[in-house]
């Protein structure tokens, strides 16, 4: 190997240190086992508590063994199956558009998807704080990129004004801020793509399932439906299975079926993901009392939290960062509340900007009241102890 290569590696790796996460034996649930011993988890986006439900696992046992444990390419080149047009067709009736197309996950989705929309000569608007996918999607776009301040509509309509000299002029924005839980004013930014001819691209990855009277996402939410031209979103959060896909006319779905490389070039999802799917959003479809219970479970943990003085930065979603500061106290305070039987996700630098690192907590309607008040009471312990509350 190349001596350059291997020290600049070694010099990394020792900078960055080694990959280490925890091991679970078992699936994803309001609890988990970790070494054999069982932690009441908030850190997982499993929001409906679809990823180990029976139903799910049974439609995806059964499409494994009808179809197979792969689909060998591509579609476009190998073919499709029932499960893949059902889903598709089933996608687009819920999200009340006229199709959709699936990806293999969320990430390829928009990696994939804003470089086939806009090139050289257009321009790209994100929000400072969208998803690494979205960043690095506007990145391969050779568009000219601009970067508005978190929420800040005076900025991005100057800079929508700047830009009148591009071609196309795309706004991207996730709905759900993933890591502050806060949402997108999607009507606000509507309203400006509307006067400045410009195309908006949403993604509901951490709204459907979450927002909406029947989940549909943030466009529901904000009765958006018709005025936002791409829907992006995701299978593995919500819905319980794993995969991306895009919502909208069917003469985009057309030209991204043709055109987009993360959708072209790539087996496509197994029929077992794919049937788990359609079987997590049929459910979502039936049983509204599932999002009801979402946000019975986050209204009264949020409210226990913040009664004992934690800052939850104003979060309006089942995503319930506690802000520290400190990058080291939020890590230790993780350490502890994971040996006293909570797991939690630390988010430090370099995910958000220095002082302002947080843990992650995500409310699910798998969790019971028992659950919570369990998680309350571990928070409250370690949080007094080390003097954070």
């Amino acid at each position: 190997m190349n001596k350059a290569f291997v020290q600049f590696l070694e010099e990394q790796a020792n900078t960055l240190g080694f990959p280490r996460w925890h091991v679970l034996d078992g699936p994803q649930d309001a609890r988990v086992c970790i070494q054999g011993e069982w932690k009441i988890s908030l850190c997982s986006n499993n929001y409906l508590g679809l990823a180990n439900n029976p139903s799910v696992k049974k439609h995806a046992a059964r499409a494994l063994e009808e179809y197979g444990a792969g689909t060998g390419a591509a579609r476009s080149l190998s073919g499709s199956t029932q499960l893949h047009e059902a889903l598709e067709r089933e996608l687009a009736d819920f999200k009340q558009t006229e199709a959709a197309l699936v990806f293999n996950s969320g990430f390829v989705t928009n990696a994939g998807v804003i470089p086939t929309l806009a090139g050289k000569g257009d321009a790209v608007f994100s929000d400072d704080i969208n998803h690494g996918s979205i960043i690095d999607g506007c990145r391969l776009s050779r568009a000219e990129k601009h970067i508005y301040p978190h929420g800040d509509m005076n900025i991005l309509e100057k800079m929508l004004k700047d830009a009148g000299h591009c071609g196309r002029r795309m706004i991207v924005v996730d709905a759900v801020f993933s890591m502050d839980g806060d949402v997108a004013p999607l009507p606000e930014i509507v309203a400006l793509a509307e006067w400045y001819d410009a195309i908006v691209m949403v993604d509901e990855a951490h709204a459907t399932g979450v927002l909406g009277a029947h989940g549909r996402g943030a466009v529901e939410h904000f009765d958006m439906e018709g005025r936002v031209d791409v829907v992006m979103g995701t299978l593995g959060k919500a819905l319980g299975a794993v995969g991306g896909y895009i919502a909208g006319t069917r003469h985009l779905i057309a030209y991204l079926a043709k055109t987009a490389r993360s959708f072209l070039l790539t087996t496509s999802l197994p029929s077992s993901c794919v049937a788990a799917a359609l079987a997590g959003l049929r459910m979502l479809a039936d049983n509204p009392e599932m999002i009801r219970r979402l946000w019975e479970n986050t209204n009264f943990y949020k409210a226990k939290l913040e009664a004992l003085g934690f800052d939850t930065m104003n979060s309006k979603t089942p995503i319930v960062p506690l802000l520290i500061g400190d990058d080291d106290i939020a890590s230790e305070l993780c350490q502890r509340l994971y040996e006293a039987g909570l797991y939690v996700a630390k988010i430090g630098t370099p995910y958000v900007p220095r002082g302002t690192s947080r843990l992650r907590t995500i409310m699910s309607a798998a969790h019971d009241r028992a659950d919570i008040e369990e998680a309350v009471d571990i928070l409250e312990r370690v949080g007094r102890e080390m003097g954070i509350i």
